[in-house]
């Protein structure tokens, strides 16, 4: 098969059917050889029964169904594990990256013989607040990271056989997958987009920070280096100021009272002693949670075609 467009679905009902027409539509300008793979991540509304309308009508589409809800990453690399296209195009369903990008990144593709190419947003969309914290998530990532993400990246990704499959080598429970795609290397070409903006994200502001530090703590082990240079300075401090009181003791008088810097120095020790346990503690049940390997995803049921044209399901 020369090409596989795959897709997630989570609250996406209402896009289902116009994502459809128009991936179709940009696969053909290309290849008649394709199939779309619609992986429907637990969703509470009508995907899943929209997916399967477009799945009796059209027997290149493919419907993977999620047991519960696994999370928008996992969706994607389970998806990306049932692509069988010597291409693949990963697109969000809700149409703010239009599916059209197919052709622009088709012939980057082409034109430059690289492994992926991926969309940019030219500029970042939404309200201040929420520009500020794009911008915040990638200066924090990109400091704590090994491996840096490109800045406003999009999902909208074209990628060829080789690299999928070393993606998909990549198993472990915790994922941020802009780091993954980072990590895998390969020769990686961006192109910049105009992505929409529908409204409402079901990301809000506590969901977001949880990202941060789950993508921060699942693909980077800086913090963890950071708490150890951060006890060696106050230890320094500390024997440094421990040093100054014997010297002012032995040759100037006796010291003053100093009951406020003292409660502020226990403070400031005792919040940073927390916050390096709480560090700690997230990686600690990352490892709990790698080590008990429970299943990846839980896939329900698989709704596709078999050769002769029947419905498999």
């Amino acid at each position: 098969m020369e090409l596989s467009i795959v897709t997630t679905l989570y609250q996406s009902a209402p896009y289902v059917k116009d994502f459809h027409e128009r991936a179709t539509a940009a696969a053909e300008a290309i290849t008649q050889d394709f199939e779309i793979v619609f992986v429907n991540d637990g969703s509470p509304d009508e995907s899943l029964a929209a997916a399967l309308e477009t799945h009796a009508e059209d027997d290149r589409v493919r419907v993977v169904d999620f047991s519960r809800n696994f999370g928008h990453h996992k969706a994607i690399m389970t998806g990306l594990d049932y692509a069988h296209g010597d291409r693949v195009f990963l697109v969000d369903s809700d149409l703010e990256e239009p599916p059209e990008l197919l052709d622009t990144f088709w012939d980057k593709m082409r034109a430059t013989e690289c492994d992926v190419v991926y969309g940019v947003q030219r500029a970042r969309k939404g309200k201040l607040f929420e520009r500020a914290a794009g911008t915040l998530f990638y200066a924090v990532f990109n400091l704590l990271s090994p491996e840096p993400i490109p800045r406003n990246l999009i999902t909208a990704r074209l990628m060829t056989r080789p690299y999928v499959d070393a993606l998909l080598q990549h198993r472990e429970r915790e994922i941020c997958i802009a780091g993954l795609w980072a990590a895998t290397g390969f020769q990686q070409e961006p192109v910049i987009v105009d992505k929409g903006h529908k409204g409402q994200s079901v990301y809000d502001l506590s969901r977001k920070f949880t990202n941060l530090v789950n993508a921060i703590t699942s693909f980077s082990n800086r913090p963890l280096v950071f708490i150890f240079y951060l006890g060696s300075l106050i230890s320094l401090g500390a024997a440094a100021a421990a040093t100054y009181l014997i010297v002012y003791r032995l040759f100037i008088g006796p010291l003053k009272d100093g009951w406020p810097s003292l409660m502020v120095s226990i403070w400031l020790l005792g919040g940073l002693t927390i916050f390096s346990l709480g560090v700690i503690g997230i990686y600690l049940s990352k490892i709990f949670t790698e080590t008990k390997q429970r299943p990846y995803t839980i896939v329900r049921q698989v709704y596709e075609r078999n050769n002769n044209g029947r419905p498999v399901a």
